[in-house]
């Protein structure tokens, strides 16, 4: 009897061990993690693609003297504003005038001679062959006076064209020529400014299909506004537009250049300046993921799914752009698809999760 007693309390001993060993287990199992969760809508987005920048003026021309001679005057400071036709310089022409007055006399000594052989031939006293030489040699003549009074002419030195000017290098009592190492300066028109920006082949297509006109023909005329970002920061408030596309791709870089021009009214745009160049590209109809919500597996961006009963699948990303912040995707999604948009990191497939709108 007393041995039955210690089997029953060692039976019941074990039994209570047994239970409480399976709460002690439920009790530390751990709870599936609580984590934000986000439904995926269809958007339309527009972003920026960015290309670095050189601006150069409307035009800028190198003044270069055509004639040799010294600087006598300059009438211009470096950064004046000039206009077309504006007397700059003013070299010294001395010696030229001495050459214009001696083919001036060379002219007059040849026009008397056609005239006094002139009624000689009429006569026939001499043959009409000297009357001829006579005249070549004025003709000769008068040649090389005009060209010696063009000469003159050059040495006032004017601007071609509306603008700044910029730095002088030669100063009174230098000697310029045509063939020296650098202009007398240079004119440089910044009423409107170009940027010339490069971008790959890819890029341009994609470019491309936004500059396609209603006949088809793709055309700058229909291209999208850009934005200038300017050396400091801050975004040029005139937008520009697309004014050229360069076909020819680079064999080397596989790059093509573009230019886009900008009105420059206050010439708050520099010639010779740096920026960005920003184009728009806008995307309709498509899923707009978080950069954050994404994991990288072996070099492909993928997202976590919430499928029924809360348990979560990978699901790869076929990317077609991306912003700063966020992944664009064009297709491979239902409507209403529900990502797990926080704590992605330690997710693995078929976890089951708590989660959180």
């Amino acid at each position: 009897m007393k041995t039955f007693t210690i089997t029953i309390a060692i039976a019941t001993t074990l039994l209570l061990l047994s239970c409480g060993n399976k709460t002690q287990q439920q009790a530390s199992a751990p709870s599936p993690p609580a984590l934000k969760v986000m439904e995926l809508k269809k958007q339309n987005i527009t972003v920026f693609n960015t290309y670095a920048t050189t601006l150069q003026g409307k035009q800028n021309v190198e003044i270069w003297p055509k004639v040799s001679g010294f600087v006598q005057h300059i009438y211009v400071e470096e950064g004046q504003k000039v206009k077309k036709g504006q007397l700059l310089f003013k070299l010294e022409t001395q010696t030229l005038t001495q050459d214009a007055e001696a083919a001036k006399a060379a002219v007059n000594v040849s026009q008397v001679e056609v005239d006094k052989l002139v009624p000689l031939v009429e006569k026939g006293i001499i043959s009409n062959i000297q009357l001829e030489t006579a005249k070549a040699q004025l003709q000769q003549a008068k040649s090389n006076y005009q060209s010696i009074s063009a000469n003159i002419g050059y040495s006032n030195i004017l601007s071609p064209v509306d603008g700044y000017i910029g730095g002088i290098p030669y100063k009174e009592g230098a000697l310029v020529s045509a063939t020296m190492a650098e202009p007398l300066t240079m004119v440089s028109d910044i009423s409107q400014v170009r940027a010339y920006f490069s971008m790959n082949e890819k890029e341009l297509l994609e470019m491309k299909k936004q500059m396609v006109s209603e006949n088809g023909a793709v055309t700058s005329d229909v291209a999208p506004e850009v934005e200038l970002v300017m050396i400091n920061g801050e975004t040029y408030p005139q937008k520009g537009k697309i004014a050229m596309v360069n076909n020819l791709i680079n064999g080397t870089t596989g790059s093509v250049t573009l230019r886009a021009d900008f009105e420059n009214p206050n010439t708050l745009l520099t010639s010779g300046s740096t920026g960005k160049i920003k184009i728009p590209s806008t995307f309709e109809n498509v899923w707009v993921i978080p950069q954050f919500a994404t994991v990288d597996l072996q070099g492909t961006k993928m997202v976590y799914v919430l499928k029924d009963g809360d348990s979560v699948s990978t699901k790869p990303l076929n990317i077609v752009a991306q912003t700063d912040t966020d992944f664009i995707i064009s297709d491979g999604f239902d409507q209403g698809t529900t990502i797990v948009s926080e704590g992605v990191s330690k997710l693995r497939d078929g976890q089951t999760i708590s989660p959180i709108q």
